[in-house]
Parts: structure tokens; C-alpha cells; sequence
């Protein structure tokens, strides 16, 4: 069950001027489920993404990359159930494909389109049905579509994923709504797993795709569930243009507002996907203080949040709390700079939102430090770690979840 993740209502999904979501059921691995979502997108609207770091990655995640360089995006098309991953040449043409579909029903470029896959990695996606299903999902588009189409991009997830904001900027209304699907495979190193987020601001193509990296940063790049990174993994932003508020350098009055609402969009879609982490009982937020840099902070939180030990513990209660120092301490893998970390000055917490218990202090047990504090600390279904590395002013944050049996589950049954 999802960690205090509620469904998204349909209500507050704040349609965007300029875009139209539609789904259907096209059979792509299994009947009788929303798989093939169409999303088209108003003459001048902007798009700007970032993907996956993985070198195995996926062929429509390549056709994006393409695609991109043109920035005259007009329509997106998700399926879900295949990735369309390791599939070589025979991937490429299949997205290759589905594009030139699109562009027919739409009547505009293939090179106008991004296509998206989701599901099972190493197996041909069956890109007749995904043509023969386009129709349904053209005659179904719609601008309050995006609660259909949160749904219709899930793979193992629970629940959907949606967040929406209206704010006024500069005396201009803006409205942000976006969509996101993920629950395990999940460590970005980009973006997210599958996101996408649209405003009706009207947004310079250069501050737009200097915003997308922004927002993954302080959202999508800060969730992990274990550790892997996906062959798919893509984050888009679009700015259809359709509203008031113009924004065309960072000394644009209101920018830095409208940066913060995107953001806090994103991070609603972010952790989500970690309190719906596969087999999540529990929802861990991992604040890194007094490091020398952000990205140090975050290798620290990320060596925590990664550790299968920790995260069995947490699952299970089980203060042994000597794990959490053990994963610090492992951090300069990924940071070479954490190879002079004076472990005597780090400090940790267990807090739970009402109390917090100093765990270690001076290299080792804190001396107030009482197992049966830990223990309660820990049962809570929102656990905090709070860590002082005591070597700079930097900080940074990381949300994961437990692993649980059913992590191990799900995923041993992924293709049944």
C-alpha cells in the first residue's frame, strides 16, 4: 500500500490551455487496461526534456533526443506495458513508426512528435496494436484529460500520480499541472521515471530548458526506491503559451516564483512516486547538512537511502542503527571528495515529526542514546534521518522507502 499517498481527484486537475490528453485501450501486453495515451499540444508551444543517463537507453528515448533538437513539438505519444528497451534497429523503427502514425492522424511533422514506452525491457513492442489504437485515443482527447491519462501511464504503481497549481504571477494568472508514473526501478540520475509537466506561461525555449534541469534537480533527481536506473526514464516540460504570464530571462519579474510553484508541482509527483515505491510501508526523507556541496550531500543521502540494510531495518523497526553510519561512511565511493570525512564530527537523528533522538555523535553511540528511542522513531509511517556531516554549509535531501517482502515480489511476478 502507498505511504499517505491519496488518488488524485480529477476536480483539481487544472486543465492548461493549449493541451489535450486522450486515452484508450490499445492491447499492447495486456487487454482490458488503459495503455496508449496521445497528448497533442497547440501551434508554438515550447517542450524541453531530460532522460535517462543509462547507455542501454530505450529507443524512443533516442527518437526524443532527436526530435528535441527542433523544438516544434506537437503531440506526445505514451504506451505503457513494453519499454521498447534493448530492442535495437527493430526499436528505432517501431518508434520510428509510431511517430509517423501520429503525425498522420494529426496532420503534422513525425519529427514533431515524442514518443514514450514503459514496461517490460527486451521485448518488440507491438507497434500495430499502438497504431491501431491511436483513433480512440485521438477521438478522446480532451483539455481535463490529464486524470485519464495519469492513470493510463501506470506500470506496477498503485495509484496515480497527478499534481496541479494555479497561481497569480506578476499580476498574471498561470496554471501548472502535471503527471508522473513510477514505483520501482527508480533512481533517476536525470529526471524521473516517466513525468511530464505543462504550463500555460508563455516560456523563452533557452529559460525553458534551463528550467527543466532546475526542476529535476530540486524534485525528480532527489527520489530513489533501489537503486536502479531505467532505460526510459524521461522528464518533459511544456510551455504551451496559451496564458498572460511571459517570462524571457531570469531578471523577468516573477520568475523565480513561477520556478518555485513549477518545482513545487514536481516534487509533489516526486515523492509520490516514493510513497509508492513497490512494496512501501514506509516513507524516509534523508536531510544531508553541513557538507562542503549539494552534490556531496546528496551522495551521502543517496549511499543511505540505496543501502538494502537500511532499508530492511527501517521496514522492520529494527534500530540497528549502526547501518546508517555504515553507509555514510561508504559514501566516498561516490564522492571522492567524502575521502577525508572526519567521522568525529558527524551527528545523526531519528525523528518522526513530533520528536527527534541523536543517534551517533563523536564517532560513535550518542551518549543519550536509548535503543527502545530508535526503535519508536522508527515505526512511524514518515521517518526522517537528519545528518550533520560538520565539514561546510551545503545541504541537500533524498526521499526513498523501505524495502519490504513485497518488494521482492512484485518484482520476481513483474511479467506474469
Amino acid at each position: 500500500m502507498p505511504v499517505n499517498l491519496n488518488p488524485p481527484v480529477a476536480a483539481e486537475l487544472h486543465p492548461v490551455a493549449g493541451v489535450r490528453l486522450g486515452v484508450t485501450e490499445a492491447g499492447i501486453r495486456k487487454a482490458n487496461r488503459r495503455d496508449l495515451t496521445l497528448i497533442e499540444l497547440a501551434a508554438g508551444s515550447r517542450v524541453a526534456g531530460v532522460f535517462t543517463q543509462n547507455r542501454f537507453c530505450a529507443a524512443p528515448v533516442q527518437m526524443c533526443r532527436q526530435h528535441l533538437t527542433g523544438n516544434d513539438i506537437r503531440a506526445l505519444v505514451i504506451n505503457t506495458g513494453i519499454a521498447n528497451a534493448g530492442t535495437g534497429e527493430m526499436g528505432l523503427a517501431a518508434s520510428k513508426q509510431s511517430c509517423q502514425a501520429v503525425a498522420r492522424i494529426l496532420d503534422i511533422r513525425a519529427d514533431q512528435v515524442l514518443p514514450f514506452s514503459t514496461g517490460v525491457i527486451l521485448e518488440p513492442l507491438p507497434v500495430d496494436r499502438l497504431i491501431a489504437g491511436l483513433p480512440g485515443a485521438q477521438s478522446a482527447l480532451k483539455a481535463d484529460g490529464w486524470y485519464d491519462a495519469a492513470h493510463a501511464i501506470m506500470t506496477t504503481d498503485t495509484v496515480a500520480k497527478a499534481a496541479s497549481k494555479q497561481v497569480t504571477i506578476a499580476g498574471q494568472p498561470v496554471t501548472i499541472t502535471g503527471i508522473a508514473k513510477g514505483a520501482g526501478m527508480i533512481k533517476p540520475n536525470m529526471a524521473t521515471m516517466l513525468g511530464f509537466v505543462a504550463t500555460d506561461a508563455i516560456v523563452a525555449q533557452p529559460m525553458l530548458e534551463r528550467l527543466v534541469k532546475e526542476v529535476a534537480d530540486e524534485s525528480f533527481n532527489c527520489v530513489t526506491v533501489d537503486g536502479d536506473t531505467s532505460t526510459n526514464d524521461s522528464f518533459i516540460l511544456i510551455a504551451t503559451g496559451k496564458g498572460r504570464a511571459r517570462f524571457e530571462t531570469i531578471d523577468t519579474t516573477g520568475w523565480n516564483e513561477f520556478k518555485l510553484a513549477v518545482i513545487e508541482v514536481a516534487r509533489t509527483l516526486a515523492q509520490a512516486i516514493a510513497r509508492d515505491g513497490e512494496g512501501a510501508t514506509k516513507f524516509i526523507e534523508i536531510a544531508v547538512a553541513g557538507a562542503r556541496s549539494k552534490d556531496e550531500a546528496k551522495a551521502v543521502g543517496y549511499t543511505i537511502a540505496h543501502s538494502p540494510l537500511v532499508k530492511t531495518a527501517f521496514f522492520a523497526s529494527d534500530p540497528n542503527l549502526g547501518r546508517i553510519l555504515g553507509a555514510i561512511g561508504n559514501a566516498w565511493g561516490n564522492d571522492a571528495a567524502l575521502r577525508d570525512l572526519d567521522v568525529s564530527k558527524v551527528k545523526v537523528w531519528l525523528g518522526n515529526g513530533h520528536n527527534e533522538v541523536l543517534v551517533s555523535e563523536n564517532g560513535g553511540r550518542a551518549a543519550s542514546y536509548k535503543e527502545e528511542d530508535g526503535a519508536a522513531a522508527m515505526k512511524p509511517a514518515e521517518i526522517t534521518v537528519r545528518v550533520d556531516l560538520g565539514r561546510g554549509s551545503a545541504q541537500g535531501k533524498v526521499w526513498t522507502c523501505d524495502f519490504s517482502y513485497d518488494y521482492v515480489k512484485i518484482n520476481a511476478d513483474y511479467r506474469s
